[in-house]
């Protein structure tokens, strides 16, 4: 990324691997950042702690985490008590870790906060390579959001939109950890599981778990991360 010292971002910090080297990223970069979390009724919402925690770490100290309970709507593991994390490999077509339109949700409040906070730009983990299949990851996706964003709010009528930065994209995991690890990324302190233990230790076995697991291997180094024995 162009090195912009006075260049504002608000980075979506949900306190996983791939957000953590986000906000690694975008501070490296130079820029001032706003972090911004969400308790959206995850079962996993130790990595808010993780997210708190990142930002307390990296002297980020404008950090939001914004309550949105998607847990009342259901339809995703991650949300929906009465349905199971998946511990069995990746599923065809798209898994039911996907929570609907939280992408969405989440980029629309990061969008209002981008234009209080008078940010220009709105960094975030997507990544399409290694990947769970969330049609909200996609290149055309986040092309169609900025697109829109463009569209709807006061500057971007204006002519000075927020722009969409999600440096991960076209990244494997294992390049990811690589290019985290470079920026001094701990990812010891870092949270990725969909169904951990009551005390936080990673299970292992769901989607997120395998990746990063997987992603660790590429890159030739061992996952500092607590798991369950």
């Amino acid at each position: 990324m162009i090195r912009t010292p006075a260049c504002h971002a608000v980075v979506l910090l949900s306190g996983g691997l791939d957000s953590t080297t986000v906000l690694a990223m975008a501070l490296d970069a130079g820029r001032t950042v706003t972090a911004l979390s969400f308790r959206y009724g995850q079962r996993h919402t130790h990595e808010l702690e993780a997210a708190r925690a990142t930002a307390r770490r990296y002297g980020v100290g404008d950090w939001i985490c914004c309550d949105i309970d998607l847990g009342q709507l259901g339809g995703s593991a991650l949300t929906d008590d009465s349905l199971s994390v998946p511990t069995d490999g990746e599923s065809a077509g798209i898994p039911i870790t996907y929570v609907p339109a939280r992408n969405t949700i989440f980029l629309s409040y990061a969008l209002a906060v981008a234009e209080v906070r008078g940010a220009d730009e709105i960094h975030l983990g997507v990544n399409a390579i290694d990947y769970s299949g969330y049609p909200d990851c996609r290149p055309e996706y986040l092309a169609a959001f900025e697109g829109m964003a463009a569209l709807a709010t006061r500057r971007g009528v204006q002519g000075d939109p927020v722009r969409l930065v999600a440096p991960l994209l076209h990244l494997s995991k294992a390049q990811i950890i690589t290019a985290g690890l470079a920026l001094g990324v701990d990812y010891a302190r870092t949270h990725s599981c969909y169904d951990p233990a009551g005390d936080g230790a990673a299970c292992g076995r769901c989607d997120a778990c395998r990746l990063r697991l997987a992603g660790f291997v590429g890159a030739g180094t061992a996952d500092p991360a607590r798991y369950q024995s």
